[in-house]
């Protein structure tokens, strides 16, 4: 499995290290020892909301090869949702069997045509925004097959679990959360 993380300028940290995590870890753990990932931006340069500098992989390369996209949310997503250059890009994983985001970066999926007639959720701040391109659902994670959109900040962790399970089992989801120290999925 081949994953692109996206990151760009004034994302949400949490947002996108929350679902790293849990989903590196099939790889470090050794669950799925061919889980493989690059950190995709459309820039060189990326800060988050709060000035932390991230490293892209790769820069502006087409996202055709990957079987699944990660897309974050951050103040920076409602000018990118209209950056006809970079929703090119992202467009460039039309194709990808499976694309998934956390809090508003619901929004890029949906301004890039991937959320036309699906449920999704964003945080509850973005509701009326992502009306625009989808029906808005009040839930933590919603799955639509091929996308998959988690509501607010801290359900990227969440989402990464349900990832983890999604691609390798219960089990591994099980072994992961508790690595992590992480009440997902025991009742707490």
């Amino acid at each position: 499995m081949n994953v692109a993380f996206i990151i760009f300028e004034q994302m949400t940290a949490l947002d996108f290290i929350g679902v790293y995590d849990p989903l590196t870890r099939l790889k470090s753990m050794h669950i799925l020892p061919e889980f493989e990932w690059d950190i995709c931006a459309y820039t060189k340069d990326v800060t988050d909301d709060r000035g932390l500098r991230f490293f892209p992989d790769k820069v502006g390369a087409s996202l055709s090869g990957y079987d699944l996209i990660v897309v974050p949310g951050g103040f920076g997503t409602r000018a990118l949702q209209f950056d006809q250059g970079f929703m090119d890009w992202l467009k460039t994983g039309q194709a990808v069997k499976l694309k998934v985001s956390v809090c508003t970066g619901a929004l890029l999926l949906g301004s890039a045509g991937f959320l036309s007639g699906k449920r999704a959720t964003t945080h509850p701040s973005a509701f009326g925004e992502l009306e625009n391109y989808c029906r808005v659902v009040d839930l933590r994670v919603v799955d639509e097959g091929d996308v998959v959109t988690a509501r607010g900040v801290s359900s990227s962790i969440d989402l990464g679990l349900f990832l983890v399970e999604r691609l390798a089992g219960v089990d591994a989801r099980i072994r992961i959360s508790k690595q992590m120290d992480y009440p997902y999925g025991f009742g707490n």
